[in-house]
């Protein structure tokens, strides 16, 4: 059973009203989808908060009681203050089993590569977060990208992951999710003793070629 959310209706628009219903500890927010006309409601901010509280986050699905009409729904999108970085406004999109819909969801390194530790290097994250298409009820929490068997000239590209059953995405297949990166201090140790060897190498030849050259003299 969802968790439920109470939502009231008849809300005034504009700025002012808005702010006033902020300030007694209210949201105001959107509810729309599934052909439906869209509703100004307004929900207390700490109740929505809590239902939002699971795995899933914004992904929640739970229960919107609109004047005594349940609905089901996901917070579509959240606005914030630019300065304060509080929750200003909430949209809230009807759902059902026959309709998909698109939805961002995290990706999240997993797993350990030892070949990649062994040598000195780390793996970056180059995409943590994904824009999906799938049905509301089989949203994942997050998308796992297990870099365990990575090796330092090996990539984690999108098609290696497993999304999971049903859910298709427009991203390319072929973009980096995880490449190993050498830091630039070990790179540099490394570089400079490649060139100490090097080196060696270019004394201990001119050593024997002396000894070449003295041992023909004294012919």
């Amino acid at each position: 059973m969802s968790t439920v959310v109470t939502a009231r209706t008849g809300r005034s628009t504009g700025s002012r009203n808005s702010n006033r219903l902020r300030e007694q500890g209210e949201l105001p927010g959107v509810l729309y989808g599934l052909g439906k006309d869209p509703v100004n409601v307004n929900v207390t901010y700490t109740e929505l908060r809590d239902a939002l509280k699971g795995d899933a986050g914004l992904n929640t699905i739970f229960t919107l009681d609109v004047e005594g009409s349940s609905e089901e729904v996901i917070v579509k999108s959240i606005q914030r203050d630019p300065i304060k970085r509080t929750v200003t406004h909430a949209d809230f999109m009807r759902v059902d089993d026959n309709t998909k819909v698109t939805i961002t969801v995290p990706v999240v390194l997993v797993g350990k590569s030892e070949a990649v530790a062994d040598a000195g290097a780390i793996i970056e994250q180059k995409m943590h977060q994904l824009k999906v298409l799938c049905n509301p009820y089989r949203i994942p929490n997050q998308i796992d990208a297990d870099i365990s068997s990575m090796t330092l000239d090996q990539r984690l590209a999108l098609g290696d992951l497993d999304l999971g059953e049903g859910v298709t995405t427009k991203v390319s297949m072929n973009i980096t999710v995880a490449a190993p990166v050498v830091p630039r201090g070990l790179k540099s140790d490394e570089e400079a003793g490649e060139e100490g060897e090097e080196g060696e190498e270019g004394t201990e030849a001119a050593g024997d070629a002396g000894g070449d050259d003295a041992e023909e003299s004294s012919e």
